[in-house]
């Protein structure tokens, strides 16, 4: 639940969605966020909508699998 806090009060982030989500599924989140930029240009309602989804999706799924994450990171740090 730290983790997910610290995404949220950064002051580098809206809401944390895009680093959460690039964190969880390792990808770069700046990827994701020239999506969502780019594509605000041309229907912003559906962005907005779907940026609200994926902060939802990323909400719960820290709430109900909190530790899954720091089991992978250990599991990643302990392979290097």
């Amino acid at each position: 639940m730290q983790q997910f806090r610290s995404f949220i009060t950064d002051e580098r982030n809206l809401l944390g969605v895009c680093a959460a989500l690039g964190h969880d599924f390792g990808f770069n989140p700046l990827f994701l966020r020239l999506v969502f930029g780019i594509s605000l240009l041309w229907n912003p309602e559906a962005v907005i909508i779907a940026y609200a989804c994926a902060g939802a999706f990323v909400l719960v799924s820290h709430l109900l699998f909190p530790g899954s994450r720091a089991k992978r990171a250990r599991q990643v740090t302990a392979a290097a």
